[in-house]
């Protein structure tokens, strides 16, 4: 069997951080997916979807802590749906990504280690991959040159036709 979830969006609100009972920190990320493609008539139709992603420990904290409204980032986890009664004790449900790994992916601001501020350093505990800071001091690095960083263009068709309805 096989559940595995990976997507490439831009958060719609800065991350909700959260503590559960026992100290654990939870972090809820409302990231939006674009797709753009052309109808049987020959109109460009663009469509977003959004997702509710969950990251726990650290790595709920670092996105908490680095990421806002806009952000660029890539999500690998898996799909997990939860059960439980509202007020009126009706059945709810909710499908949500259970995140095991979130990479930043903002273009590198000048003088930064990327763009979230964040130096380049993974950490890993338990078969996860969290970016983070250290606090052992970052070692200086040369800038990069104009041709080292290959301009991939816009992260959604709709940034690129001018024609972004994403309400952030």
């Amino acid at each position: 069997m096989l559940n595995k979830v990976m997507i490439i969006g831009r958060l719609g609100r800065d991350p909700e951080l959260r503590y559960s009972a026992s100290g654990t920190p939870m972090a809820n990320l409302r990231i939006a997916t674009d797709e753009g493609y052309t109808d049987r008539d020959g109109n460009k139709v663009e469509r977003t979807e959004w997702h509710t992603v969950v990251v726990f420990q650290r790595q709920a904290e670092n996105c908490a802590n680095y990421l806002g409204k806009g952000s660029l980032v890539f999500v690998e986890g898996s799909l997990q749906t939860r059960k439980w009664q509202d007020q009126q004790g009706q059945d709810r449900y909710i499908t949500e990504i259970k995140a095991q790994r979130v990479q930043f992916l903002d273009r590198r601001a000048a003088g930064q280690g990327d763009s979230s501020g964040i130096p380049e350093q993974q950490y890993s505990g338990g078969g996860q991959q969290y970016g983070g800071r250290s606090n052992a001091p970052t070692p200086q690095r040369q800038q990069p040159r104009n041709n080292d960083l290959e301009d991939l263009g816009p992260a959604f068709p709709s940034e690129a036709s001018g024609m972004d309805d994403v309400p952030f």
